[in-house]
């Protein structure tokens, strides 16, 4: 017998939970904001560096070794069809499989970790806008990996192709 999904309703109450903390979060903050709206908006260089940080801090959460310690209780990892990479799925039931849920997309990490930044911004400054920067420097550098990784697979690709072409004539 096939395992059964589970009844995806029984998450509804952890996800309403957590959506209402964001969105109290949200709100106190934007009281806050409200008695200051000067300083209300981030400037366009603090934006790119939020957006560098949600990058880097949600695949930090997501996939990086250092954050396992992050995901274990509420993820598990396997290796992918590929046979290349790996993959962090959510685990358990209930509000471990949301957590799971959570914590395995980055895109959803990053969000709670921009949130937090964008919020720390106002109440810590200085130590806030360090960790702003590491995070997007380290952001900026893996987006550059990728690129040169990228650029190497094409050109090593591209030198097969020619080679096997090449000795396709001398037959």
């Amino acid at each position: 017998m096939a395992d059964q999904a589970p009844d995806k309703t029984e998450q509804y109450p952890t996800k309403l939970t957590l959506i209402g903390i964001f969105l109290t979060l949200l709100g106190l903050n934007a009281v806050r904001e409200s008695r200051h709206p000067d300083q209300a908006m981030v400037t366009p260089f603090e934006l790119l560096l939020l957006g560098l940080a949600a990058y880097r801090g949600g695949r930090l959460v997501a996939y990086d070794d250092v954050g396992a310690p992050l995901r274990a209780p509420f993820t598990r990892t396997h290796a992918d069809g590929s046979g290349a990479g790996q993959t962090v799925d959510a685990a358990g039931n209930g509000p471990r499989a949301v957590i799971g849920e959570l914590i395995s997309c980055p895109t959803c990490a990053g969000t709670w970790i921009t949130a937090g930044l964008v919020y720390g911004l106002r109440i810590w400054p200085v130590p806030v806008r360090l960790l702003l920067t590491i995070l997007a420097t380290t952001g900026i550098a893996e987006l550059l990996d990728g690129l040169v990784e990228t650029l190497s697979w094409t050109g090593r690709a591209a030198r097969e192709q020619v080679g096997t072409q090449e000795q396709r004539k001398k037959k």
